[in-house]
Order: structure tokens, then sequence, then C-alpha cells
């Protein structure tokens, strides 16, 4: 039987995931932060779903996942490790507290790197699969998403550094790039944006309140139209099944577009197009 780690599965991208691969007859460790999300999870589905207690930035917790994990598959390995797990901080970089952007870095970097650390010995061992879940926001960057668009660039480039290091043992590196996806973690983000805001230099109203109150609805319009989790779940299963995985996975038809513009127009060119649809 096939075996996956998924991170970040409470919700969204990573709890989809999670129902997906264990439909498709993988037993899965599906990596959550509390015991109600542990308690969700195991509502109708089979025993192959494993939920496990994880903060992916306390290094205790991933060396006891890590040590549970290698009981379970034992000499056979685990065949992949999907790292999803995230958060988006949104916030002008001139005002944002250091220590704000740097638990964004920590999070959505910095922590993937050490869960992939811990469990590569045992990906190893199955000749398994790497896949990281960043975003379009690791191609093209937007106004007041500097932290987080700093840590998807970091993701495609840990991602293309371990793919070509991880060549000599044939295992493949995928990184899933979706576009705006119908899951909670603009709400999520929304809230860390107003405690970020509460931090910030009194100059951030000032200076930006009126922008970034229109870019906040900018984010709500984009994020009412998202496509379900499960069609992300669709090609993270791909990129876990397919006798040949893609290296990227850009998925919906916004992420794609804003591909196309992002190759195709200069950077002044993509900037008027940002203000103008954006209305920032």
């Amino acid at each position: 039987m096939k075996s996956v780690l998924i991170t970040g599965a409470s919700t969204g991208i990573g709890r989809a995931s999670a129902l997906r691969m264990d439909e498709e007859g993988w037993r899965v460790f599906a990596a959550v932060r509390r015991e109600e999300d542990a308690a969700s999870l195991r509502d109708g589905v089979s025993e192959r779903l494993v939920p496990v207690m994880l903060d992916v930035t306390d290094a205790g917790q991933i060396v006891a996942v890590a040590e549970l994990v290698s009981g379970e598959v034992g000499e056979a390995g685990l065949d992949a490790l999907v790292n999803n797990a995230g958060i988006a901080v949104l916030s002008p970089l001139e005002t944002i507290p250091v220590d704000d952007f740097r638990r964004q870095i920590e999070v959505n970097l910095t922590a993937q790197v050490a869960v992939t650390q811990a469990f590569l010995p045992l990906i190893r061992r199955a000749t398994g699969r790497v896949v990281f879940v960043s975003s379009i926001g690791g191609r093209m960057a937007l106004p007041f998403g500097g932290p987080y668009h700093a840590s998807k660039y970091g993701i495609e480039a840990v991602a293309d550094c371990l793919r070509q290091e991880l060549r000599p043992w044939k295992i493949d590196v995928a990184v899933i790039e979706p576009g705006s996806i119908d899951t909670p973690i603009w709400e999520r983000g929304e809230r860390i944006a107003d405690e970020v805001s509460g931090r910030a230099h009194d100059s951030q109203e000032e200076l930006y309140g009126e922008t970034i109150e229109r870019f906040r609805a900018a984010v709500k319009r984009t994020a009412d139209r998202g496509i379900p989790p499960e069609k992300v779940a669709r090609s993270i299963a791909h990129a876990l099944t397919a006798g040949r995985p893609r290296t990227r996975y850009v998925v919906g038809a916004d992420a794609r577009g804003q591909a196309l513009a992002r190759r195709l127009l200069s950077d002044r060119a993509f900037d008027a197009l940002v203000r103008r649809v954006m209305r920032v």
C-alpha cells in the first residue's frame, strides 16, 4: 500500500488532498494542529487515513511524527510528502513588524525545508516523491503581499534545487501553483492582516490606509471566485501517481492567465495591469 504525509490537512487543499488520496487507496498521514480537526477528518474515511498532530514550526513535533511514520511504514518507506501547510501575511513592506515577516517565512518556507529534511530518509527508501504547494504568487507579486510572495518565491527555488539534488535517487519533486482557491486561508489572512496592522508603525494608516482597503476588497472579490480545493487535489494526485509527473502544475484559469501575463508583459506594463484590475 502506498503512503503519503500531507501537512496542513485541517482545511482547504490539504484536507481535500487527504480525502482524495484515501479514496485512491493510499495510507494517508494527515497532519493537523488541533484535535478537533483530527476528529473531523476521521468522519467518513477509511482506516487508512490517520490524523497526526503536527505544528510544522515545532522541531520536536517534526521529529516525533517522523518517528511515528517510520514505525508505521517500516522498510517500505514513505512514498510521498506533500508540503502544504501555510499562512498568508499581508502588509506593506515599509511598515510590517519584522517579527511578522519572519513568521511568514518560518511557516511557509523554513518549516517546509525542516519537514522535508526529516522525511527524506523515508522517501529515499521508497524512491518516493516530494510535492510543494506553492502558488501562482510564487511567479508574480502583488502589492501588500510581499511577505507571502517572498515565501512562495522561496518555495519555487527550494523545489528547483531539491529536484536537481535528488535526481541521483530518482526522487521526483513537483510544485503546485494554484490561483484563487475557495479555502479559509484568505479569511485567516485577513484576520492576520488586522493583527499585523495593529502592531505596525503608526504611519501605516496615514500612508497606506485607503489603498490597503481597496486591496482587501480586490482580494475578497478574487477569493469569492475561487475554484474548489478538490481541483488542486486532483493535480496533487497526478503528481503523486503519474508515471512521469510534471515538475509544475498551474491550477485554475486565473493562474494560467496571470502566468501568461507575467511572461509576456514588461515589469511596468504588468504593474499597470495590476493597478487597473485591483483598483489600487
